[in-house]
This record gives C-alpha cells, structure tokens and sequence, in this order.
C-alpha cells in the first residue's frame, strides 16, 4: 500500500511554563509563591507558552521594497536619536537592514512581519492584518447616554503616531481642575499625560493580537475607562500589578520601549502610580474579565491640602519613586492603617513597608504611631505647618503625646469614665486607638484601672 508521510512542525516554547507533577497537576510561580493551574488559567497557560508570537509571523509575504519608505526613515530616526539608556550604541552601530531585523520587523528572508507592517506598512497592508490596531473612542454625559464617538479605522498611523493622534483628538481627556495656590489657582489635569500615554501604551503592547476585539477609551464625567482585549498575562494580577514583571508580546514591547513609547521593563504602573500619587489622585482600579482587561481612572478633584503639601515638600526633597507613591496615599488620607497601606501598596507582608517608606519616618515627614498590625501612619502636623499650610486640628492627625494628654483632660472632667464612654466624648478618634492609648497609660501608671471585669471597667487619674 502506499506510504502516507505526516510533517509536524513544532514550535518551541517561549520562556518557562508551569511545572508539572508526576499525576499531572499543574504548578506556577506567582511572585513569592507557587500555585496550581487549573480551570480557565490552565487554557491560559497553554495559549501563553505554545510558542506562537502572532509579532514574528509574516502571512502577507511583503517584501521590504514594497513597505512605506517614510515610515522606515522616521522609524530608524527614533531609534537613532534615542538615548542611551533606550537603545545602546552597540545597537544604534547597525546599518539600518541590521536595525530592522534586530528588532523583528524583518525576517532573515526580506519578509516584514506582522510587528514590521504594525510599524512600516501602508494603509492597505495594515488593513490586512488579520487582527490589527483599531482605537475607539466614545463619551458619555450624566446620564451614561453616549454623546460623541471616534473610532480610528484608516489604518493610516503606526502605533506611536496613533496614540498621538488619539490624545490629540480626546480633548475631554485635557480637562483639569483649579486647586486653590495662594493668590493664585493651580491646574491639576483629571488624567495626567504621563498616565494616558502611559496607559494606552500598555493597552497596545500588552493587548491580545490574536482576537477581534478594538481597544475601546471611555470618557465619563467622573472617570475614564480603557479597554483592552484580553486578560493580564497569567503571574499578574489586578492585586500584583505594581510589582509583577511578564512580557506578553515581548518584540512588541522592545519597539515601544526604543521608541519611548512607554517605560523599560515592566508594566509601567510603578509610573502611573508615582504620577497619581503626585497630584493626590485615587489610584487606578484594574478588573480583569478573562476576554477583556479594563483600567478606570477616576477624575474627582484632589484634596488641595494634599497637593500643596507634596509640592512644598518635593521643592526641598530628593524622594525616590516609592517614597513620593507612599507619601501620597498617606497624605490622601487623615490617618491609615499599616494593613491598609500594605494593601494599597500591593504588599504581601507589612514587613515590607519598611522599604517603601524609605526615609520618610527617618526625616520625621511621616509619623508611626502604635505597633505591629495596630500601626498607623500620618503626615506629621509640623509638615504642614512648616509648608504654611492652614490646616485645621484634627483628633486624627494629632500627635500621641498630644492625644494622651487629651485623655488625661478628658478623665479629670470626668472621673471613673469607660473607655466606650472616653470614646463617646472624642468620637473622632477611632475606638481601636482610644483603647491602645488607654491601656498605654495604665502601663506608664498614668491612669488608674477600677477593679473588676473588663467589661464594667473605669479608668480615673490617679
């Protein structure tokens, strides 16, 4: 009979995959820690570590001769003037067919890839890619009714020259508000550049070019929505996305990255966050669906207390990024709790604050007050005083010492009082931090306990 011949091509895999048990139980490691793979993360692992990089792929067969001449100069330009810590010298040495097959815009048989047309293709050959860079810009009123919709589906513009001619088209994305300056009013955008750029950057690097879905920019009054198709590569999560590092499309990312279309490794959040933080603004909310990734940055007005105190301070200080991030959600709130900002910070132990607050405590800008999970920090009150800033007292922000004394005031007025009653009376301050200066006292011998139960019991002066 005849001989029936099977060709298999394989595919090698690109970077690590899970690691598998002698019964078949998938394991990953996420961070600090090794989990199992199992449901939908399993399809996603598989999909991730197949080998395919839709980037390096070249279905259209376009020869260099037949790409946009413009777009190869402008492009070689970029990666020429770019500095060094972008492109080395080593790099910006190559003769220009040597620039273009390094980063895989080239084949090494003259075909561009998918990334090459991305980036130096006509109109028409970008319109066939099977899953190019379509935009869609849409705003909404109150009501969330639809007022106004763009949507870039010329293929005209290489992905750099796209996100510039989106932020120059979404002139809702300039808006800003006025914070009182002295005699003066200070413009503080809803949605700083460097968060938009950076922002939309990763939603065109990181996005999946695999499916038919547009990246999407919603623009409502009080927030902004960017969508992208896909979920967050597997390893990153909305709650480890500050400090996860995983290249989903990684050709894709080096050209942004030459370019300066967004930052170096990573996922830029460490940008957008020290950005946010800056002006005092809420930090972004990242839901990942598994078809679709969203980011909302809401756009409500700072606390202007907050911005005139982080730029007084920043006129003064050298901080480095993880003290300007922490010191601004700390300086967003009256008072937080170590657990919060451990939270807020994405940290999986609070031993780790230590790096992140950095020299904050050691230059008295921040103060700790209680211990271990019972700690709470805050802007030291002479921190404001020292900026010239007329801030009211609060029980929330008040020096321990200064609290103490406050208790002590309060018992002489009113002798043999429960702590829910000393509570009652200074009922700005939390019960929990009531309690923890109370039994403080009674430590020092500054206050005197009643005998009997804990319930029913009072505390006097002695």
């Amino acid at each position: 009979g005849a001989a029936l011949l099977a060709q298999a091509h394989v595919h090698p895999a690109v970077g690590g995959g899970g690691t598998t048990t002698a019964d078949g139980r998938v394991y990953m490691r996420l961070g600090e820690q090794c989990r199992p793979v199992v449901g939908e993360d399993l399809l996603r692992l598989a999909g991730e570590k197949s080998g395919f990089q839709w980037e390096l792929q070249a279905p259209q067969r376009v020869p260099l001769a037949e790409l946009n001449p413009a777009e190869i100069r402008s492009f070689l330009q970029k990666i020429r003037e770019a500095p060094a810590e972008k492109v080395s010298p080593f790099e910006k040495s190559k003769s220009n067919s040597e620039l273009l097959a390094h980063y895989n815009l080239i084949r090494e048989d003259g075909l561009a890839t998918n990334l090459g047309i991305l980036w130096l293709g006509t109109p028409a050959q970008r319109a066939r890619l099977r899953y190019g860079l379509v935009v869609q810009y849409m705003v909404y009123d109150e009501t969330e009714r639809r007022i106004r919709k763009e949507v870039w589906l010329d293929h005209q513009f290489n992905p750099l020259r796209l996100l510039d001619d989106v932020l120059a088209r979404g002139v809702e994305l300039h808006y800003y508000h006025e914070v009182p300056d002295g005699l003066y009013r200070r413009q503080v955008r809803r949605y700083p550049e460097a968060v938009l750029r950076e922002l939309l950057a990763n939603a065109f690097a990181h996005r999946l070019y695999t499916t038919a879905t547009d990246v999407a920019i919603h623009v409502y009054p009080d927030r902004l929505e960017i969508e992208s198709p896909g979920h967050l590569p597997l390893g990153v999560t909305p709650t480890t996305i500050l400090h996860e590092r995983v290249r989903r499309n990684p050709a894709l990312m080096d050209t942004f990255q030459a370019v300066g279309l967004m930052e170096g490794e990573g996922s830029g959040y460490d940008l957008i966050y020290e950005k946010l933080s800056r002006d005092a603004k809420p930090l972004p909310e990242v839901d990942d669906a598994y078809n679709n990734l969203r980011v909302t940055i809401q756009a409500k007005a700072p606390n202007p207390t907050a911005v005139l105190l982080l730029d007084t301070l920043a006129r003064y200080y050298e901080f480095r990024q993880k003290e300007i991030i922490t010191l601004g959600i700390i300086a967003q709130h009256a008072t937080i709790s170590a657990p919060a900002l451990t939270q807020a910070l994405q940290l999986r132990q609070e031993e780790r604050l230590r790096t992140w607050l950095g020299r904050l405590l050691e230059w008295n800008i921040v103060l700790a007050r209680g211990v271990k999970k019972g700690t709470e920090y805050l802007v030291n009150p002479k921190a404001y005083a020292a900026a010239n800033l007329d801030v009211k007292p609060s029980l929330k922000t008040m020096e321990p010492h200064r609290l103490r004394a406050l208790i002590a005031e309060d018992l002489r007025a009113y002798p043999n009082s429960s702590i829910t009653q000393i509570h009652r009376r200074l009922e700005e301050l939390p019960l929990a931090e009531v309690k923890r200066e109370v039994y403080g006292m009674v430590a020092e011998g500054r206050l005197v306990p009643s005998s009997g139960g804990t319930r029913n019991r009072t505390y006097s002066l002695p």
